[in-house]
């Protein structure tokens, strides 16, 4: 294949501004992407823009405020529009609590961010797609979709969301020349931490003491894959995790 794999093609980036989404921006820009790279960190983004140069347009969003994803998709330029791959990337997690004791604040802001805004993104995207005949939804749901742990709560509950919403749409879309993929990695380290342990870096920097996590590259060149293949090939779910995690055994609370 061609180095220019995605000549032509459109993307709209959710959480550009670090981790996953800025890598896989900056790898759709080398295959040849135009790259709408949206983010709530503004002088991140103009960072990321000045770095690639052209064919990147810096939006910045609060994704969490789903009525304001719509019009802000419909005033973008008229060379970003016709977006035919989604990266649904913008989510979090926020503490470790039981449920008993979790911040109802914290709650909301993860159904906002990782349910309703990636809902609100395809149903904005998914009528041109299916006019145009083609496009490329990849959705990141988390292997927490399918193996709680303590304090996963609602963050797994989300991204359980994300991976069946993804299941439903591949059945939705059947013979509308769509693809639409679930992601679903183990331990990455991003700001992802960070942002659950409210910027004690020291508590994030914990959770990958003596092991070698998942890189945003890891998951940019996944995603890059599941995009090039040809397309009478979809990538429904990809699951995957560093060697140094597996999964837990079940829990007894003993006498």
């Amino acid at each position: 294949m061609s180095e220019n794999w995605a000549e032509g093609r459109i993307a709209l980036v959710t959480g550009a501004t670090s981790g996953f989404g800025d890598a896989v921006a900056r790898q759709l820009h080398a295959g040849g992407a135009r790259v709408i790279a949206v983010g709530r960190r503004e002088e991140r983004l103009r960072a990321l823009a000045d770095d690639l140069g052209d064919r990147v347009h810096p939006l910045r969003l609060d994704l969490s405020d789903g009525p304001a994803i719509a019009p802000a998709l419909a005033a973008l330029p008229e060379a970003f529009r016709g977006i035919d791959i989604l990266f649904n990337n913008a989510g979090l997690a926020l503490g470790l609590a039981p449920a008993q004791k979790a911040s109802i604040a914290d709650w909301r802001q993860m159904i906002a961010t990782n349910v309703s805004a990636v809902t609100e993104l395809a149903h904005a995207v998914l009528p041109g797609m299916v006019e145009r005949g083609a496009g490329d939804i990849v959705n990141m749901a988390s292997v927490a979709a399918s193996y709680p742990y303590p304090g996963g709560n609602v963050y797994g509950a989300s991204k359980a969301f994300v991976r069946q919403l993804t299941l439903n749409l591949r059945a939705d879309l059947i013979g509308t020349g769509v693809r639409v993929t679930s992601i679903e990695p183990g331990m990455c380290e991003t700001e992802f931490s960070v942002v659950r342990f409210e910027g004690d870096q020291a508590k994030a920097d914990a959770v990958y003491a003596g092991m070698t996590p998942l890189s945003a590259k890891d998951i940019a060149d996944t995603v890059t894959w599941i995009l090039r293949q040809p397309r009478h090939f979809n990538v429904n779910t990809i699951e995957l995790m560093p060697m140094q995690q597996a999964f837990g055994p079940f829990a007894v609370a003993r006498d």
